[in-house]
């Protein structure tokens, strides 16, 4: 038995399982247990806590001299667990096998359903063929008996996987997504994530690591993270929903590139965001957008959203009253738009920080996941020195809105024009039904025809450029729990506790 600390506790709910041990020859002649006849044991599986957020499964078993109080305190943990009545029994898993590394499969098989397998759940596994194959399943299976969905790959099989499960609730309850203007219906079953993928933004920024264990014991454990949702649409036709990063230029110009070169592998979007980095192309048009103002934080108070956050409960709170005073027609209609103009390198709103391993803080540091609003980040046209420093800031601890020539926002919704729209339609607040094009940068030597940018939505490209976004709080739900405050201490069991009551 491995040493533990002493008077150290960890909380039931995040004991993964308990189970009868027998004791084999050598363990039963450790120390004192040696003068026992014959010794019961049982053992605790349970959530060890280790540094950066990582999660792992750690157990330590009990002896005991008396049979009758052995089963008393297996049948007394067990029952606890059973009070557990968030954590899922039976799961639906989808497995993109060609996500990242093509290691899906194999990660699933021997990290995940080991541990599943340990905490009793029972699963449902489909292994995907091809692109929506998941997405296209959940629109007819029986969702119904299943207590969760679990999606391992990448960010790409999340959005396949939530666009079925919200289509699919919107199918059920009779609402038209193509109606910019609907009240949505909320998707209340949980959604898990095994990072298998190339970034693993979305796991990243909702556990703080990309770890497969670490992933599968916050879905064991019940954990439940509610996630706003961006619904995207041009004119009355919807297009994608959005949790992540909506990009236009840099960002949008970096994905079209790279889809080009998929046989390159992951490094496909080092060497186009390079390339995209020296073209140094804006775009002209004009961005409407309503103000959060429902929201008590903004994007640059340094506010992290951690468990538990204060500012998304009170976020949605303050803006389920707004709602039921005025109601959400009245209020979209009514609230005052407010209108920027201008020559943009990059257009970016995040519905969370969009942190991973090579920008720790992401795009918006103090995004919230769950306070029903948008960062709008505008970056202005600028020389290319000036954009490098600007995107090194990404990758440091420095306030990366601090430059005359970047604005950001927290926004509930807002639309986007190009410049050759708005010479064609008069009202910026109606979304032109045009594709509408790139203005080449100012520059001697460039003779590019007019091009099409395109819109980045969490990693796929959007048919318009023209767009219009509105943000739904706490759309979806999670099997996470935020990214908790760093801990020193570990948390686990009082080995020499529970011998006292032994």
């Amino acid at each position: 038995m491995s040493p533990v600390p002493e008077n150290c506790f960890v909380p039931t709910s995040e004991i993964i399982a308990v189970e009868e041990t027998e004791l084999n020859k050598k363990q039963r002649n450790i120390g004192k247990w040696q003068k026992m006849a014959k010794p019961h044991a049982f053992t605790v599986y349970y959530v060890k806590k280790a540094r950066n957020h990582r999660w792992r499964c750690s157990d330590v078993t009990f002896w005991c001299v008396d049979e009758h109080l052995c089963n008393q305190w297996i049948q007394a943990l067990k029952e606890l667990l059973e009070m557990q009545k968030s954590r899922p029994k039976h799961l639906l898993v989808y497995i993109n096998p060609y996500g990242g590394k093509r290691q899906g499969k194999s990660i699933y098989e021997q990290k995940v359903a080991p541990l599943f397998s340990l905490a009793s759940i029972s699963t449902d596994v489909v292994i995907t063929e091809h692109a929506n194959h998941a997405k296209d399943n959940l629109l007819e299976v029986n969702i119904n008996k299943y207590d969760g969905v679990v999606c391992v790959g990448g960010d790409g099989m999340f959005s396949e996987v939530m666009h079925g499960l919200i289509g699919r609730i919107q199918k059920d309850s009779g609402i038209d997504q193509n109606n910019p203007k609907a009240p949505l219906v909320q998707c209340n079953i949980r959604i898990g994530i095994i990072p298998a993928g190339s970034t693993d933004c979305i796991c990243y920024s909702t556990i703080g690591i990309s770890d497969p264990v670490t992933s599968a014991l916050h879905i064991i454990v019940g954990d439940c993270q509610p996630l706003d949702v961006s619904s995207v649409h041009h004119n009355n036709t919807f297009l994608k929903y959005s949790v992540s990063l909506l990009g236009y230029g840099f960002y949008g110009d970096i994905l079209k590139d790279s889809e080009k070169k998929r046989w390159m592998g992951p490094m496909r979007y080092d060497y186009s965001g390079f390339k995209t980095f020296l073209s140094h192309h804006y775009y002209e048009g004009t961005i409407s957008f309503q103000p959060a103002k429902h929201t008590l934080g903004s994007p640059r108070d340094k506010d992290s959203c951690r468990t538990g956050c204060y500012i998304c409960k009170k976020s949605e709170q303050q803006l389920a009253e707004q709602h039921k005073e005025c109601g959400l027609k009245h209020e979209e209609d009514e609230e005052e738009w407010k209108v920027i103009k201008g020559k943009f390198l990059a257009i970016n709103a995040v519905n969370m920080s969009c942190a991973c391993p090579r920008s720790p803080k992401g795009l918006s540091p103090a995004a919230h996941l769950a306070d029903g609003s948008a960062d709008l980040i505008l970056v202005r046209k600028c020389s290319r020195f000036d954009f490098l420093r600007y995107l090194v800031r990404h990758t440091n601890q420095d306030d990366q809105f601090d430059f005359s020539f970047v604005d950001v926002y927290r926004v509930k919704s807002f639309q986007f024009t190009s410049k050759l729209s708005e010479d064609n339609e008069s009202n910026i607040t109606d979304i032109g039904k045009k594709r509408f094009g790139q203005f080449c940068r100012d520059h001697p030597a460039c003779c590019c025809n007019i091009a099409n940018s395109t819109w980045n939505c969490d990693g796929e490209t959007l048919d318009s450029s023209a767009i219009q976004v509105r943000v739904h709080c706490q759309f979806v739900k999670l099997f996470a729990r935020g990214i908790e405050e760093n801990s020193k201490d570990e948390a686990v069991y009082s080995q020499s506790s529970i011998e006292q009551l032994l």
